[in-house]
């Protein structure tokens, strides 16, 4: 799989990093591969084989590489959000400093970029595979 110089600066973008001095653009090409979706003509990343009755996940070589930027966004705006949730309000010198808005903020963005993220369908994969078990119990065997 490869992830585009623009698909990673969109991210950058997207999550307010300019420079690579907290996540180089291979991080960021990491976060982005976690999240293939489905190209524009349908065709899914992979597909599963069943080899002895186990299902293997196969690539897809017609797949055309598509990802989901939004949820790749979230991940890191989740994981800004723990690098500073240990921060706290305070007052000090007739000051008051509210650290908490930086992890608020961070928690926010997550929640934005994941409800913008594609909606993922769960594939129930039977293993081993049914059809080579034969009849089961009072089931009728299946097609």
């Amino acid at each position: 799989m490869t992830v585009t110089a623009a698909q990673i600066a969109q991210v950058r973008r997207m999550v307010d990093e300019p420079t690579t001095t907290v996540y180089s653009d291979l991080l960021i090409q990491g976060f982005i591969e976690k999240y293939p979706i489905p190209d524009e003509r349908g065709t899914d990343p992979y597909y599963y084989v069943y080899v002895g009755g186990v299902p293997t996940k196969t690539a897809n070589v017609d797949w055309i590489e598509t990802y989901d930027l939004n949820a790749a966004s979230a991940d890191i705006w989740d994981e800004k959000a723990g690098a500073v949730a240990s921060r706290f309000d305070f007052g000090a010198d007739g000051g008051n400093y509210t650290r908490s808005q930086e992890y608020l903020q961070a928690v926010d963005m997550a929640k934005r970029y994941r409800g913008r993220s594609h909606i993922r369908n769960v594939r129930l994969v039977s293993s081993p595979n049914e059809k080579n078990l034969g009849y089961i119990g009072n089931l009728p065997e299946p097609d």
